[in-house]
């Protein structure tokens, strides 16, 4: 008997299972997916939320409601209330910041190697947090804008589920519980509004998007896509969870939220590439 192919497989194996998957006469995307996921091992806990933007009959959640860790994830709803804020005026993205040594926290991001008093605009804050998941830019804008007023704002688009409890780099607040908490219903949820220009403004909504695309972390999602696809995303790490966000624009574009515990690093980047991988084919149909 022939075992299933579980993650990690060899790419041409890989691919060799996805063409056998994908090219299922009429099967519809849930189905796709359900068989992929029930492959995985065991010890995987794969939460995700996938949802069309051109069809909103198309769609497929499984643990999608369950709050999940965030790891950096939960910097999208921070740059939302930076751009809210710059929408009341009271957020000059051109204001100049100056970097002081006991601001910078490890882990991503480069603002930790920079001088102390080095002079940044809120512009490359912003940029640095969700191009390279800067931790430091982070804690910077979570400082200045406030932690109950990020929250407050999470509340208002309605994300009733997710928190944002803790500084990036406060090993000793998630040991003790009070982590920053997501779902991926609601990361949909909140990337929708911004693709439809729906929050602070269409053009703060653009400059959002530009953002999300330009992320450098082209392990997840992006990884398996034919080349050129555009990909607005954001994504995250932790050594518990492997996470993905974003609106992949195919010939359908689409949503797709994606957590995954219980894994390495490594499986589940793999894990969350070939989901995106089954979701691109369905919708790249004309």
């Amino acid at each position: 008997m022939t075992s299933s192919p579980k993650v990690g497989t060899s790419i041409p194996t890989l691919f060799l299972f996805l063409s056998m998957t994908l090219t299922a006469s009429g099967q519809p995307l849930p189905d796709r997916l359900t068989a992929y996921l029930q492959q995985l091992p065991a010890s995987a806990r794969v939460s995700v939320a996938v949802e069309s933007l051109a069809d909103s009959s198309v769609s497929f959640a499984h643990r999608a409601d369950e709050r999940v860790p965030s790891a950096s994830v939960i910097k999208l709803p921070i740059l939302l209330e930076a751009m809210e804020r710059v929408k009341a005026g009271t957020l000059d993205l051109d204001e100049i910041h100056i970097l002081t040594d006991a601001e910078k926290v490890g882990g991503d991001g480069v603002l930790k190697t920079y001088s102390h008093r080095s002079r940044i605009a809120y512009r490359d804050l912003l940029r640095l947090m969700m191009v390279y998941s800067d931790n430091t830019a982070t804690n910077i804008f979570i400082n200045e804008l406030g932690m109950d007023a990020i929250n407050a704002r999470i509340r208002a688009v309605g994300l009733p589920r997710s928190q944002l409890n803790r500084v990036m780099m406060d090993t000793l607040a998630a040991r003790q519980g009070r982590d920053n908490y997501v779902t991926c219903l609601e990361m949909n949820r909140l990337l929708k509004k911004i693709y439809h220009r729906q929050v602070a403004t269409p053009e703060l909504c653009e400059q959002m998007l530009t953002l999300l695309k330009q992320n450098e972390d082209t392990l997840t999602i992006p990884r398996l896509l034919p080349p050129g696809t555009v990909v607005a995303h954001k994504t995250g790490t932790l050594s518990y969870v492997r996470a993905d966000v974003g609106i992949v624009y195919a010939h359908q574009p689409f949503l797709l939220s994606i957590f995954v515990e219980g894994l390495p690093t490594a499986e589940a980047e793999r894990t969350i590439a070939e989901t995106a991988r089954i979701c691109f084919t369905y919708f790249a149909r004309p």
